[in-house]
């Protein structure tokens, strides 16, 4: 983001003696910053004389600060750097793909896919087959050999889909919150005084000479020095790992480092280091570029500051505030800071320091629990089926036909058990949801990005799943369920009620200057009432809101504070102690000009008044006020206005008398006693309009909502019944902190859980509470064990001090607005709006999370139920799984993938608030799931066996299921994937619910990515089911040319001559006629034949060879001849091919004839009948040829023959032999 303001300036290299223009160094001031309390007051004083001296040095003004001009700043920015840490660069997209095949089931895949591919380029030496058992018989076709690589490119390329997807998901959301983050930077601004204008400023903008205000809640953005402090208590356990506050003075300790959060008080302090060179900076450095070497010399550590500042320019910046616990946090739960932006980078860089692995949330610890158990059982699955084929294989070989083990059979019988192992693997590779962590991912990718929408900047992914579990919420009532628009709508002063503000007439002068001097001075200079910004608006409040409201209450009496602030600035004020939650109050003291002091404080009224002696009467002068005037005021004034739900702030003051010397400001009790009351107020601060039926819906999803607040009960307790968490008759409990405490601790001032048992179920609203208060409900409601469940609480919070309530809740809410850097950084979940009406969007988010994720899970387990045991009672039955790998895969990692995308993507609807949340211990499976999940798979097993062991019968069509190993693929086991996979689309649409709800149909087309993929799945599934022939390409991409192609001109040429074949062209001349005619001749006498005889079959068959192409030719022709149609139509038909696999299968035509058999030219013709593919349908249409022998041409061109096993022509005996003789 300082790319965008400043990406001019050259970050020129920082040499040690750059102080041309001013009279101190980069390197002195870095080792100035390196010391602490005494070592560095004596250091200033050597060095500079004072801090003004420092401050003259750095050419700046204690009070106007620096001139602003551009030039002075740019210098500042090329001599001592820019306030920026430059980012981690982020991963590469190749990085996370490398991260993403880490994945243990992707890496058996590969494996199988390796090894499938390897198999399918090697040839086993041909070994007679015939004593290597009868299931040798079809071990390897032809076409199934040519398209064997297939199988195993495609189980690769299903890898390379998930892992692409998978990291593809990874780097959208690092850019996402990349862009976050620098959004968040761009808001966080800082106040500077330059050119005597108090400004705010991004923080990358800040520089070395800065004269920076700070306040309460602060995140300090660079090293300073002290140069005026009020009370100032500084929490430096992110640098120190010291918990306690270290109390910083000009005189003791004025060194303030960045990444310090302040605690309590304000002041101003000069900026004497930013960037890379601050304290923080200087860790990250060493954390970020440093982790290589770990010399400490501070050379090297200078070389690499240099470096890291010309780098700096390049990258878009990681603003200051990216720090935070660069040593303390363990950094876990890191999984995804965007972070408000102190954390985003910081926490990125201890993640990859400390972190070895990301942190699972709940639910991907249950689901990776589940993933394993999967795995495992599917891993025992595929075990018993590879022993299962394997021992059938073995005894029916070895046993029951009585074989010995043949050397040359040695290959066969390895191609069988690989084959059997990778059946095992796909059983495997199904039985393991690959789709999960995916779906998760996406599921929670998608809800963080539209949940920005909703005003919820999540900053650890888990929370948004978190909070769908949700059942309590503990809320603050001031910005959260109110506007923090604060006015003041009442008065008391000079001893009249006032319910509207009263006119300035109506009030003594010498009361109302006390009241406007009081105002003005004892509000943080800070906080201050701005011009609207569009004409006929509000005035923008800017600053603290109660003080806002205070001072447009000075200026509805016709009063300027600002003139009063002018007289006095910040400088002169004697003494301030500023607003904690401890004091409930804020006093500023001032010298007057007679060496007397005069102390205005304002605060909670009940607690103030008990500190006041006397109050201003109607005509200005102080009364004594006694307990009694005090319960009557209680009564009449302040209950009244606590009951309309106003907050009642008193302002009183107290004269100190030079008579009695300086008095001990340390002693806070002597000092803030006896006060004089000017007037008390009523401050209304309206309920958002939304919040009420925000809180409904709360109730209504289970979820109960308690209010926990600093304010009065009574106001409180009115803000409570407007909002709804309290209903009229209701017998809840209102506590005040110190009833509670008392209620929940022992006799020795312990807290005993049981006693925080009895209260929380009841307590609704928990007021004049302190931060500790807060911390010890919610862990008291996360520790209880009363509830069957384990309560799972949000918080919000947006104070300095609600930082370990935040941190303790399971899921912390900071408000974007009013929120302190502190709470934002403990917290999980950023409200952008402050918003209470946002948190009921997270639940809805976080449960459809849950749901989509429980939802895919149905559909998933289904898918793999189905598959599994299809493949294992296939596998054992008929020792072929009928679902191949590649359809198994093509189910399981491309259909699971879009599944997962469309499932995960359903949005929220109103309804999921209608259910309670689940418990932290639920299953993920529900009944309702299981029982889905065992129906539709009874279901779909049902069909499937039915379409597997009787399918054939039904349809009329060949049986697949007893052909060999390698068979080509059969219409039988197409239709039963085709069947399978269109159960499993119909099956996502039944997934969509999966609460029992009748219609699955309702909103389908609110979620377009649902119906896209839903569409586009049943496309490509339809385009997969096309027979391998039609797609010619893929037989002969796998092997290059194994002999050389004809050109097409040659082509035609032979087509002219009518007779040529590929095959033709590697036998001799004299061969080919030879072998043509002969062909010629036993065509026509099977024709001849075949039509006298009735018995066509077997007549033409037993006279074969074992050359099953021949056959297939004849049977062609004589079916065609049988039902007396044309010759080429018969050879058009595709139901003509179906009687092979009955050749095969029936017993009486087994043929043992083991002879070498000789090519006839229509061997071609079976090639192609086998299409690589199971699913074909029906085989490629051939166009009539004018030469019915040379149908091979035109069928097959795109195949390559195998080369002549033989070239001789045939050997007397065989039938063959014994045709040519009787010719």
């Amino acid at each position: 983001m300082a790319n965008n303001s400043y990406s001019g300036v050259k970050n020129s290299m920082v040499e040690a003696n750059h102080d041309g223009e001013f009279g101190c160094t980069l390197k002195e001031l870095r080792s100035l910053m390196e010391l602490r309390g005494a070592e560095a007051l004596t250091k200033i004083g050597e060095s500079y004389g004072d801090i003004q001296g420092l401050c003259n040095r750095l050419k700046t003004s204690a009070v106007d600060g620096l001139s602003g001009q551009p030039t002075d700043i740019e210098k500042r920015k090329t001599v001592f750097g820019q306030n920026l840490i430059p980012p981690k660069k982020p991963k590469t997209f190749l990085q996370l793909v490398w991260e993403a095949l880490q994945d243990v089931t992707l890496i058996i895949l590969e494996v199988a896919a390796i090894v499938s591919l390897g198999l399918s380029f090697y040839r086993p030496p041909d070994a007679e087959r015939d004593h290597c058992g009868k299931a040798a018989g079809g071990v390897e076709d032809e076409n199934e050999s040519e398209a064997g690589w297939i199988e195993g490119a495609a189980i690769l390329l299903s890898v390379i889909c998930v892992v692409l997807v998978t990291a593809f998901n990874d780097w959208s959301k690092e850019k996402q919150f990349r862009g976050l983050q620098s959004r968040i930077e761009q808001e966080q601004k800082f106040t500077v005084v330059r050119g005597g204008q108090v400004i705010q400023i991004p923080v990358a903008e800040i520089v070395v000479g800065d004269i920076a205000q700070i306040k309460y809640g602060d995140l300090l953005p660079a090293d300073g020095v002290l140069i005026q402090g009020n009370d100032l208590k500084i929490d430096e356990s992110s640098l120190t790992g010291e918990s306690d506050h270290v109390k910083k003075t000009q005189e003791k300790d004025p060194m303030l480092l960045s990444g310090t959060h302040v605690m309590e008080g304000s002041g101003k302090m000069v900026v004497t280091a930013v960037g890379v060179n601050s304290q923080t900076g200087i860790i990250f450095t060493l954390l970020g570029g440093g982790e290589d070497d770990e010399d400490d010399e501070e050379e090297k550590k200078k070389e690499k500051e240099e470096k890291k500042k010309q780098k700096k320019n390049k990258k878009q910046d990681g603003s200051v505030e990216n720090r935070k616990k660069a040593k303390a946090q363990d950094g876990a739960a890191m999984e995804m800071q965007p972070l408000n932006s102190d954390e985003g980078a910081d926490a990125e860089e201890k993640k990859k320091a400390n972190l070895p692995k990301k942190e699972k949330s709940v639910l991907q610890g249950k689901l990776t629990k589940l993933a394993v158990q999967i795995g495992k059982a599917g891993l025992v699955m595929s075990a018993i089926t590879v022993i299962i084929l394997v021992v059938l294989f073995v005894v029916d070989t070895f046993w029951i036909q009585n074989l010995p083990w043949v050397k040359d059979c040695t290959p066969i019988y390895i191609q069988f058990f690989v084959k059997f192992f990778i059946i095992g693997v796909t059983v495997l590779v199904v039985a393991v949801p690959e789709g999960l962590p995916l779906a998760v991912t996406i599921s929670l990718a998608y809800s963080v990005k539209k949940m920005m929408k909703d005003n919820n900047l999540v900053r650890h992914l888990d929370a948004c799943e978190t909070m769908g579990n949700a059942t309590a919420i503990c809320s603050d009532k001031t910005g959260t369920l109110t506007m923090n628009r604060m006015t003041v709508v009442q008065a008391y002063i000079a001893e009249k009620h006032y319910k509207k503000i009263p006119e300035p007439e109506n009030i003594p002068s010498s009361s109302l200057d006390m009241l406007i001097l009081g105002i003005a001075v004892n509000c943080a200079y800070t906080t201050k009432i701005m011009p609207p910004e569009k004409e006929g608006g509000l005035p923008r409040q800017v600053g603290n809101k109660t003080e806002c409201a205070l001072l447009g209450f000075s200026n509805d009496l016709k009063r300027d504070y600002q003139s009063i602030r002018n007289e006095i600035p910040e400088e002169k004020l004697y003494k301030v102690y500023t607003f904690n939650s401890v004091r409930k109050s804020m006093s500023t003291v001032l010298k007057m000009a007679d060496g007397s002091y005069r102390m205005f404080s304002k605060g909670a009224s009940e607690i103030l008044l008990k500190k006041c002696y006397k109050i201003l009467t109607a005509n200005g002068e102080p009364k004594v006020f006694r307990p009694r005037d005090r319960d009557d005021m209680v009564k009449k004034v302040i209950e009244p206005m606590a009951s309309e739900g106003l907050r009642t702030i008193c302002l009183a003051y107290r004269d100190f008398s030079t008579a009695d010397g300086e008095p001990d400001w340390d002693n806070e009790n002597d000092i803030l006693t006896g006060l004089t009351c000017i007037c008390v107020v009523g401050i209304e601060d309206p309920v958002r309009p939304e919040v009420p039926d925000a809180i409904r819906k709360c109730q209504r999803a289970g979820i109960t909502v308690r209010m926990v607040t600093g304010d009065n009960i009574n106001t409180a307790r009115a803000i409570a019944t407007k909002c709804g968490i309290l209903q009229p008759g209701d017998d809840f409990l209102c506590l005040e902190g110190k009833e509670f405490n008392r209620r929940i601790r022992n006799e020795k001032g312990e807290i005993e859980q049981e006693r925080i048992d009895k209260i929380w179920p009841k307590l609704r609203v928990l007021a004049r509470s302190s931060p500790t208060d807060k911390h010890t409900l919610v862990k008291g409601i996360i520790d209880s064990t009363v509830a069957e469940q384990r309560q799972v609480v949000a918080v919000t919070g947006d104070g300095t001090n609600d930082g370990p309530a935040l941190k303790k809740a399971d899921v912390g809410f900071a408000m974007g607005i009013a929120g302190t850097d502190v709470a934002k950084e403990a917290s999980d979940i950023i409200l952008t709006d402050d918003n209470f009406s946002s948190i009921v969007k997270a639940v809805m988010w976080g449960r459809n999370v849950y749901d989509s994720i429980s939802k895919f899970l149905q559909f998933q387990l289904t898918v793999n139920v189905v598959a599994v045991i299809v493949a294992f009672t296939g596998a054992c039955i008929t020792q072929d799984s009928p679902l191949k790998a590649v359809q198994m895969l093509w189910v399981n990692l491309i259909m699971d993938t879009f599944a997962s995308l469309a499932l995960a993507t359903e949005p929220p609807t109103e309804s999921l608030l209608l259910r309670k949340p689940y418990g932290r211990n639920k299953p993920l499976i529900s009944r309702t799931m299981m029982k889905n999940i065992l129906g539709q798979g009874v279901y779909q097993l049902i069909i499937i066996f039915t379409l597997l062991f009787a399918g054939e019968k039904l349809f009329d069509i060949d049986s697949g299921r007893d052909a060999p190993l390698h068979a080509p693929p059969s219409e039988h086991y197409t239709i039963v994937f085709n069947t399978f996979v269109l159960m499993q689309l119909f099956n996502e649409i039944n997934a969509r619910k999966i609460h029992g709800e009748r219609n699955v149909f309702e909103g389908i087309f609110n979620n377009m990515i649902f119906c896209s993929i839903v569409f586009g799945t049943f496309v490509i599934q339809v385009i997969s089911s096309i027979p391998t022939s039609r797609l010619k390409f893929l037989k002969t991409a796998g092997h290059g040319t194994q002999k050389e192609e004809i050109p097409d001109e040659e082509l035609e040429e032979l087509e002219d001559m009518d007779e040529i074949d590929h095959a033709e062209r590697e036998l001799r001349r004299g061969q080919i006629l030879w072998f043509r005619g002969l062909n010629r001749i036993q065509t026509q006498m099977d024709v001849v034949s075949a039509f006298q005889s009735g018995t066509s079959f077997q007549g033409a068959l037993r006279r074969q060879a074992s050359n099953s192409s021949q056959q297939q030719h004849d049977i062609r022709v004589v079916n065609a001849f049988r039902s007396s149609i044309s010759l080429y139509e018969g050879l058009e038909k595709p139901e003509s091919r179906t009687s092979i696999h009955n050749f095969m299968t029936h017993p009486e035509f087994r043929i043992e004839d083991s002879e070498p058999h000789i090519p006839l030219i229509d061997d071609t013709d079976a090639e192609d009948d086998a299409p690589t593919k199971r699913n074909s349908a029906s085989p490629t249409p051939v166009s009539p040829s004018p030469n019915q022998n040379n149908n091979a041409v035109e069928s097959s061109n795109h195949l390559l023959p195998e080369p002549p096993k033989s070239g001789t022509p045939s050997a007397p005996g065989s039938p063959l032999h014994s045709l040519e003789t009787s010719l």
